[in-house]
C-alpha cells in the first residue's frame, strides 16, 4: 500500500496517492466532502487488482485563511496540478458526491485531460453533508473536517453549472445506491436524461450514500467492465 504524499504547490497542501501499473486505464478518484482519501483505498485497491493506476486526490490543506477563498475551479485545477506533477496526461476523473462535483468541473475546464468522468453518487442543486450524514459508518480517520467549510464556500461561490454541466462528447458512468438519500437515483436519472448517448447508470442495490466502502465488489465490477470496454 502506498503512502500519502503532499504535494505543494504554491503553498496548496494537497495529500495524494498514487497506486497501480501504467499497463491499465487510468482513474482518479476525488473524496467527498469533509472527507479524505483514505476511504476510498479498498475501492482502489479492488482497481488496482485489475491492472488501473489509481491516483486518489484529495482537498487542499490552505497554508492561510486567505487561501481558503476558492472556487470550484480551483479545486479541479488542484487535480490538474497532482496530475501534471506524477506526469499523468490523461484519465477518468472520478468522486465521490461532492467529489463528482469536482470531477465534473475538471472536465469543463480541462476538457483535453479527461478520457471520461466517474460519478458515485450524483450531487444534485442542495449541497451533500457527507461529513455528518455517514454517522459511524464513516471509516475511522476519514473524516477532514478542516475543509468542510471551504468546500462549501467553494461550491457556493461558483454558478451551479460551471460544475453541474457535463463537458461535450465525454462519456459518464454514474454508479449510485438504491438507498442514498444524499444523492439519490433520481439525481442520477436526471442527469442521463439531459444526455442520454453518453451517460450510462449502474445501481447497487442497498447502497446507501456510503456505498463505495460498504458496496466495495458492486462498485469496482462496472468500473472495471465499463472502462475494459471503453
Amino acid at each position: 500500500m502506498a503512502d500519502t504524499q503532499i504535494f505543494e504547490p504554491d503553498g496548496r497542501a494537497i495529500p495524494f496517492v498514487d497506486e497501480g501499473t501504467d499497463s491499465g486505464p487510468a482513474v482518479v478518484l476525488i473524496p467527498g466532502r469533509g472527507l479524505n482519501i483514505s476511504y476510498l483505498g479498498p475501492l482502489a485497491h479492488a482497481l488496482i487488482e485489475e491492472d488501473f493506476r489509481i491516483v486518489r486526490v484529495g482537498p487542499r490543506h490552505p497554508s492561510s485563511a486567505a487561501d481558503a477563498v476558492v472556487s470550484m475551479h480551483d479545486l479541479a485545477q488542484d487535480v490538474v496540478d497532482v496530475m501534471d506533477h506524477i506526469g499523468l496526461g490523461h484519465a477518468w476523473i472520478g468522486g465521490h458526491a461532492f467529489g463528482g462535483s469536482v470531477a465534473r468541473t475538471v472536465s469543463l475546464d480541462h476538457l483535453d485531460r479527461v478520457g471520461g468522468v466517474l460519478l458515485l453518487g450524483v450531487e444534485g442543486a442542495e449541497q451533500t453533508d457527507e461529513l455528518n450524514a455517514g454517522g459511524s459508518g464513516i471509516p475511522e480517520g476519514a473524516r477532514d473536517v478542516e475543509v468542510d467549510a471551504m468546500q462549501r464556500a467553494a461550491q457556493d461561490a461558483t454558478p451551479d453549472l460551471e460544475w453541474s454541466s457535463l463537458a461535450p462528447a465525454v462519456p459518464v458512468l454514474v454508479i449510485q445506491g438504491t438507498e442514498d438519500t444524499l444523492t439519490p437515483v433520481a439525481n442520477g436519472e436526471r442527469l442521463q436524461a439531459s444526455a442520454p448517448d453518453r451517460v450510462s447508470i449502474v445501481t447497487v442495490e442497498g447502497g446507501g450514500h456510503l456505498f463505495p466502502v460498504t458496496h466495495v465488489g458492486a462498485t469496482s465490477w462496472p468500473i472495471e467492465d465499463y472502462l475494459d470496454w471503453d
